[in-house]
């Protein structure tokens, strides 16, 4: 068995790569991305907020690299100046405390009861075994006096053949009625994952 040296994933051009290296220039980075995507909406016919646009991507780069990923990208389609998803991918690596990655350990691990037991399914990608869980989530920090918000995620773990550590792919949304295309996206995206020893 080897270690995973580097990791690849595919996603459509309304999923923007997020800068997740420490001497990234996140303000610099926000300010010239929120340039293109509305250069990119204008072409479409739609007029965004530079401001929103700006805060929302520096907001989301900040909060994906709290946790440290190998890679995040955001979903902005044209016509929204925020982003209406989160993709996440990430390595877990074997240690003293789990020396064996398992899919039964993936599932278990990465499952939340908060609204009832998680959607899990078993399938098997071109990168090796996977499990798929589809559950909800309490999210984190509701607006101060209101209620709270439900986050809907997508999560994969995968073994890919002859690795020690597994890859995790995260989706999340907190937008209602978006479930299906989302869901059906991280199905998509998730196959496009490649490793290298």
């Amino acid at each position: 068995m080897s270690d995973i040296t580097a990791c690849g994933i595919v996603c459509p051009t309304d999923w923007v790569p997020l800068p997740l290296e420490p001497a990234d220039d996140v303000k610099g980075w926000a300010k010239s991305t929120a340039d293109e995507l509305r250069e990119r909406g204008k072409a479409a016919g739609y007029e965004l907020d530079k401001r929103t646009l700006r805060k929302d991507l520096r907001a989301k780069a900040e909060d994906s690299r709290s946790r440290e990923p190998f890679y995040a990208f955001a979903f902005y389609p044209d016509g929204f100046d925020t982003a209406l998803a989160i993709l996440e991918v990430d390595l877990i690596h074997p240690d003293q405390t789990v020396p064996k990655i398992t899919l039964d350990w993936l599932a278990e691990t990465f499952s939340a009861h908060d609204f009832g037991p998680p959607q899990i399914s078993h399938t098997e990608l071109p990168i090796g075994p996977a499990v798929r869980l589809r559950q909800n989530f309490a999210a984190d920090d509701p607006p101060a006096g209101g209620a709270g918000i439900l986050m809907e995620t997508v999560t994969y773990g995968i073994l890919p053949a002859g690795a020690e550590s597994a890859v995790m792919l995260l989706m999340s949304w907190t937008v209602p009625g978006l479930a299906e295309e989302l869901e059906e996206a991280a199905d998509s995206i998730v196959r496009t994952l490649t490793v290298d020893f």
